[in-house]
């Protein structure tokens, strides 16, 4: 179980556009052979501020086939910048619970670090 939230973790992908306030509702989900195996839905509010970092946290509802589904609390604290015109760089740490708690030896941590190329 653990295997599959931390893959939803590192399959977030979305980040805020605009500095200001705004709210995120992203679904991870995974299938194999045609089949559902785990889904992430993170309802998030978040705050990015003028130099681009963010940060955003919510409830998480986490599913698994064959698995009755639980609410957990996950959130991101992100960053991106312009290096040039056509170039981009991001990053990203995220957290989810496990039991709602905020124990650190529990929490599921993911990063995400990439660049984009605007041609």
């Amino acid at each position: 179980m653990k295997t599959i939230i931390a893959a939803g973790i590192f399959l977030s992908a979305a980040a805020p556009a605009v500095a200001g306030p705004y709210a995120n509702i992203e679904n991870n989900a995974s299938w194999k052979d045609s089949e559902f195996g785990a889904g992430l839905t993170e309802v998030h509010a978040g705050y990015e501020f003028g130099n681009g970092i963010y940060v955003q946290g919510g409830p998480a509802f986490v599913s698994s086939k064959g698995v009755d589904g639980s609410t957990e609390y996950s959130g991101k604290l992100g960053f991106g910048t312009d290096l040039s015109t056509d170039l981009n760089l991001y990053g990203e740490v995220s957290f989810l619970t496990e039991e709602k708690e905020f124990d650190v030896d529990q929490l599921g941590i993911g990063t995400k670090v990439g660049v984009t190329y605007k041609f």
